[in-house]
């Protein structure tokens, strides 16, 4: 899993049929200390997400296809989980 921040949506004229109903948001992935690490890229919201909201992203197919409930969906990565907040013990 990959902490990241929500920092847009993406909006499409056209995509595939499984994932009509379903936002793709931009997302940044951070590290554990919140700063930004890597490359955004975009992932398919299955809770609701909206821009600022700190995710957790799966970034595996099968992962991201199931939480999703698409199981047959050409998907690589979703928003599966909104985080308040995290503590490192």
């Amino acid at each position: 899993m990959i902490l990241a921040r929500v920092v847009g949506e993406c909006v499409a004229t056209r995509k595939h049929a499984s994932h009509e109903g379903r936002k793709l948001l931009l997302v940044q992935p951070l590290d554990l200390d919140s700063r930004e690490c890597g490359q955004p890229f975009l992932a398919l919201d299955a809770v609701d997400a909206g821009e600022g909201d700190t995710v957790l992203v799966v970034q595996e197919g099968f992962s991201a296809m199931t939480a999703v409930e698409r199981p047959e969906s050409p998907i690589d990565a979703a928003v599966v989980g909104v985080v308040d907040q995290f503590t490192l013990a």
